[in-house]
C-alpha cells in the first residue's frame, strides 16, 4: 500500500511539472524567448491561490485567480523585456524570479516570510482523487498547447523565433505576439503552482529558487524544444530515472548528490547524442 501511495505521489508531481514544462516550452521553444523567470510565475500562482483559498475563496476560484495573477505579471514582465534578446532577456527574467522570491521572504505580514504558509486546503481529501483531477487538467493543457502549436498564432510565434525581422517584414506584430506568448506561458505556470500548493499544502520562498529552475530546464532540454510531447516525456524521464536510488538503501546524505549526478549525466548524454532532445524540433543554440 505504501508503494502504491508513493507511485500516486510521483504521478501527481509528473502531471504538475508536465504542465509547468509545457508552458515554459511555449515561451522558450516555440517563441524563442529565453525565460529564466518561469519559476516566478509558478510561485505567484502558488502563493495567490493559497492565500485566496485560506481567506474564504472556493478552491477552484483560487486556482483560476492564481493563474490570472501569473498571467498579469507575465504580460507586465513582457512589456519592458519583449524587445530584449538572448542573454539580456535571460538576465532580466531571472532577475524577476529573484525579486519575487525576495518579496515572498520579506512581506512577512502576507506570506509569513521564510516560515512559509502551512495548512493550505487540499482540493480533495484523497491523493488518488487528486491524481485523477490533475491528470485530466494535464491532458487538457497538453491538448491546448498541441492545438496552439498548429494554429496561426503558433506559426507566427515560430516565425518570431526563427527570424523576427522576416516576420516583421510580412506585417506581423512580433511585439504583441511575444506578450501573448509570455502571458499564456505564465498563466499555465501559475495554474501548475496553484495545483502544487494545494497538493503539498505548504509553500515557502524556496519555490522561487534556482533548484526548481534547473530541474525545469533539465526536463525541457531532455524532451526537446518546440515539442509539446517532448515536454511531457522529458518530465517523465527526469522524474523516473533517479527513483530506483530510493530502493537501493543509500542514506539521505548521499541520495541528493546522486540524483544531481544522474541529472548531469542525462543532460550530457542528451547533448552529445540527441542535441535537439528526445522529440525536439529546434537546436538548443
Amino acid at each position: 500500500m505504501a508503494f502504491i501511495n508513493y507511485l500516486i505521489h510521483l504521478a501527481i508531481l509528473v502531471c504538475i511539472y508536465s504542465i509547468l514544462t509545457i508552458s515554459l516550452n511555449w515561451a522558450v521553444g516555440f517563441t524563442g524567448l529565453l525565460n529564466l523567470g518561469h519559476v516566478g510565475f509558478f510561485g505567484i500562482g502558488a502563493y495567490a491561490s493559497a492565500l485566496l483559498v485560506m481567506n474564504g475563496f472556493p478552491v477552484w476560484l483560487g486556482l483560476l485567480f492564481g493563474a490570472l495573477f501569473a498571467l498579469v505579471f507575465g504580460c507586465l514582465l513582457a512589456l519592458p523585456t519583449a524587445r530584449l534578446k538572448g542573454d539580456y532577456l535571460a538576465l532580466a527574467t531571472l532577475g524577476f524570479a529573484f525579486i519575487m522570491g525576495s518579496v515572498a521572504r520579506n512581506w512577512t505580514s502576507l506570506t509569513r516570510g521564510a516560515l512559509g504558509i502551512p495548512g493550505i486546503p487540499k482540493i480533495v481529501k484523497g491523493n488518488f482523487e487528486f491524481l485523477v483531477i490533475v491528470f485530466i487538467i494535464a491532458v487538457v493543457v497538453y491538448l491546448i498547447f498541441w492545438r496552439l502549436s498548429r494554429s496561426r498564432f503558433g506559426k507566427v510565434c515560430e516565425s518570431v523565433r526563427d527570424d523576427e525581422l522576416a516576420a516583421k517584414t510580412l506585417g506581423k506584430d512580433t511585439f504583441v505576439h511575444k506578450i501573448f506568448a509570455l502571458g499564456i506561458s505564465a498563466f499555465f505556470a501559475g495554474l501548475a503552482g496553484g495545483l502544487f500548493a494545494h497538493y503539498i499544502t505548504f509553500i515557502d520562498p524556496s519555490i522561487f529558487g534556482l533548484g526548481d529552475l534547473i530541474l525545469l530546464f533539465s526536463m525541457l532540454i531532455v524532451g526537446g524544444l518546440a515539442s509539446v510531447k517532448g515536454s511531457a516525456i522529458g518530465t517523465l524521464i527526469i522524474f523516473l530515472l533517479p527513483e530506483p536510488l530510493r530502493f537501493i538503501g543509500f542514506p539521505s546524505s548521499v541520495l541528493g548528490p546522486m540524483r544531481e549526478i544522474i541529472f548531469a549525466l542525462i543532460l550530457l548524454l542528451i547533448l552529445i547524442y540527441k542535441p535537439r532532445g528526445v522529440f525536439g524540433k529546434v537546436d538548443l543554440s
